[in-house]
């Protein structure tokens, strides 16, 4: 309420508490004030990169769920194609498309298969992160005009869909950033050397006063704890803007490590 300029949320994807400010010095003044005048202990870290998952393959798959246990059972049935869909970094992510013909699946169950799809999305099968930039075709199925129900196709949806990723050839995706810096004139060569040790991608500088203006994509990974480092490089007189550009494919030495430390994640939550 005393400051309007630090923004606190939820980041959806992560779950994480997000504490936002003008500078990472901003925050961790916030928090002092905090735990000083109101005795809140905070605990800072930085924030979980929001990894997306896609696939680079198509693959078909079968999905069935089917109970029986006394009374009305449940049966529903699936066959569905998976393919990119192209420019998948810039796409709103999905395409769901119905290609049942002769009513093998009635057409109120279509829904179902679709919903159980995108739940199936929610969480890859690489490292739990949601999917983005694949086309769905749903061509084939069966029902049974008892025990057919919405929840029996959403199962069986969910199940064709997991197994088609895993068949896909999955890949991790990376949120990048674009960078733009204001550095004095005698730390450019500095502050672009360590730009590239983050995997960055300068693209041009130009002079704004007595400071030089550097322009580069950097994966957003390699920029979590940059304020300190900056500082340090430029004497406290460098600054910079950081804005999301596009999502793009994790090298494959750092995807795998991405995985096993979601894997690791996963683990704690359920132990």
């Amino acid at each position: 309420e005393e400051d309007p300029t630090i923004d606190v949320h939820r980041d959806p994807q992560t779950g994480e508490q997000i504490v936002a400010g003008l500078s990472q010095v901003h925050v961790e003044v916030t928090v002092d004030r905090l735990r000083e005048r109101f005795g809140v202990e905070v605990t800072l870290k930085p924030p979980r990169v929001p990894y997306q998952e896609t696939i680079r393959g198509s693959a078909t798959a079968h999905g069935r769920h089917k109970k029986q246990s006394g009374g009305r059972g449940q049966f529903g049935d699936c066959h569905i194609e998976i393919e990119p869909l192209l420019d998948a970094s810039s796409a709103d992510g999905f395409e769901f498309v119905d290609q049942i013909k002769g009513g093998v699946i009635p057409h109120s169950f279509i829904p179902a298969v679709e919903k159980g799809v995108r739940e199936a999305m929610d969480a890859g099968v690489l490292a739990g992160y949601p999917v983005k930039g694949v086309r769905v075709r749903l061509f084939d199925g069966a029902h049974h005009s008892v025990d057919s129900s919405e929840i029996a196709f959403k199962l069986a949806g969910v199940q064709a869909m997991k197994q088609a990723l895993e068949q896909a050839d999955p890949v991790l995706l990376e949120p990048i950033m674009q960078v733009i810096l204001s550095v004095p004139d005698a730390y450019v060569g500095d502050v672009i050397g360590d730009l590239n040790s983050r995997r960055g991608r300068p693209q041009g500088m130009e002079p704004v006063g007595a400071m030089t203006e550097i322009k580069a994509e950097v994966p957003m990974a390699e920029m979590l704890a940059y304020a300190p480092d900056l500082r340090s490089i430029t004497g406290g007189q460098g600054d910079y803007t950081l804005e999301f550009v596009r999502y793009e494919e994790v090298p494959s030495h750092l995807a795998q490590k991405v995985v096993e430390q979601a894997g690791d994640q996963q683990a704690a939550t359920h132990a």
